[in-house]
């Protein structure tokens, strides 16, 4: 009988859930859409009978699975208990004992989505090989996760590598989502770039591509860099140095072999990872200049491999 283990990867819309042999080899994948009704009662019921369907469609059976790992979006604890995932309407409770107790005791390993795909990126992305990494994720929001020794870096309250939560910009800076001004999500998400970009537009009077463009993406700025747009490359220029400030801050404290940037920004790839790593190196301490930078590569598999690893790899 085949050994397997499951990967979850719990986001707000939808639940991305995979196979993996022992060796770390994805073999099916799937998804599911997140039920956020009844504030969220519904979701580990959804979970626990998606993965028992898969098992019959397999024709294995729980004592010839490995375990399940998850990954959910909001802080948590090193003993399994989520500490108010609001997104989810969850409160605090230990979703590990509760999954595993659906299960019928099967091994059930959670971490944070942003903290388990840094490990996936670890194990088999852009990380791979290395023992220290860091992750930072640029999307529509900035993520990120410390991992040392191979291990996730958690901290107390299951909210350490909230990296889009450092404090970045300290003048005319604009309001977090976390209720803090200046943190490094407001201008380097994709939706942050895009704000930085308008702001320039309306303040200087050079001409540019992007004013002819309706509601430009964070694409079209990258776009419009790449072909020598003056204030398109300031805005990625600036995009770079906050983007230097935060990874020479993280080096300083973690000391990481590599830097992996990942998310949706990421695709402008060597063009804007250049750049990060020219600011990185103007301000990086002296010992930490060393750390090499990497694109992620698993894209939004990540979080199953992590969460695949977080049984696989005894994390």
């Amino acid at each position: 009988m085949e050994k397997i283990c499951f990967g979850v990867d719990l986001g707000g819309t939808t639940v991305k859930m995979g196979v993996f042999t022992p060796d770390g080899r994805l073999i099916d994948s799937w998804e599911i859409p997140t039920d956020k009704s009844d504030s969220g009662s519904h979701i580990l019921e959804d979970i626990c009978k998606s993965i028992e369907d898969k098992l019959a469609e397999r024709d294995v059976t729980k004592k010839d699975l490995l375990g399940v790992g998850i990954g959910i979006p909001g802080p948590i604890t090193k003993d399994g208990t989520v500490l108010n995932c609001v997104n989810l309407g969850w409160g605090v409770f230990n979703v590990e004992e509760k999954l595993s107790e659906m299960l019928d005791g099967v091994k059930v390993k959670a971490g944070n989505d942003a903290n388990v795909a840094a490990l996936g990126e670890n194990w088999q992305g852009g990380g791979q090989g290395f023992e220290d990494l860091v992750l930072v994720t640029l999307g529509t929001g900035v993520g990120g996760g410390v991992i040392i020794g191979d291990k996730i870096i958690t901290g107390a309250n299951g909210a350490a590598g909230e990296i889009g939560h450092m404090p970045v910009v300290y003048e005319d800076a604009e309001v977090c989502g976390c209720g803090k001004k200046g943190c490094l999500e407001t201008v380097a998400s994709a939706t942050g770039i895009v704000r930085e970009a308008n702001k320039l537009l309306k303040r200087e009077s050079m001409p540019s591509k992007l004013r002819d463009i309706d509601d430009f993406t964070c694409k079209d700025i990258f776009d419009a860099a790449k072909e020598g747009d003056e204030a398109a490359m300031i805005v990625v220029d600036k995009l770079a140095e906050y983007l230097g400030i935060a990874t020479a801050h993280i080096a300083a404290v973690t000391n990481p072999q590599v830097i992996v940037i990942g998310g949706g920004v990421s695709k402008a790839g060597k063009f804007l990872l250049d750049k990060i790593e020219e600011k990185f190196a103007e301000k990086a301490f002296h010992a930490c200049k060393n750390a090499k930078f990497a694109l992620a590569t698993l894209g939004n598999d990540a979080g199953m491999y992590g969460a695949a690893a977080l049984i696989l790899c005894n994390n």
